[in-house]
């Protein structure tokens, strides 16, 4: 049993000539239609874009490299330390 999606915004685009033909053909080749090819490749693009904004992962020598800097024990900076302490110049207080 297929599970259809409810499809009920559209999305309109201009082409040249040459892009309409090359997506024409690549739809083709996928053995899809228009509207799936151009959705699934949409989403993995905003994906990619997005990712880095809303997901951060790692492989497990990188997580664990992760890990060992933020288990190191803080350096004392006195000029990020006075930084901090001065009134936020963004608040009436």
């Amino acid at each position: 049993m297929s599970r259809t999606r409810l499809r009920s915004e559209r999305l309109e685009v201009r082409t040249t000539k040459d892009e309409r033909s090359l997506i024409d053909r690549a739809v083709a080749e996928q053995g899809t239609d228009l509207t799936e090819f151009v959705i699934s490749n949409l989403t993995v693009a905003a994906r990619r874009v997005l990712a880095d904004r809303t997901e951060f992962r790692l492989d497990r020598e990188a997580a664990d490299a992760w890990d060992a800097v933020n288990r190191r024990r803080g350096r004392d900076l006195p000029g990020l330390r006075r930084l901090m302490e001065r009134p936020s110049p963004f608040t009436d207080e």
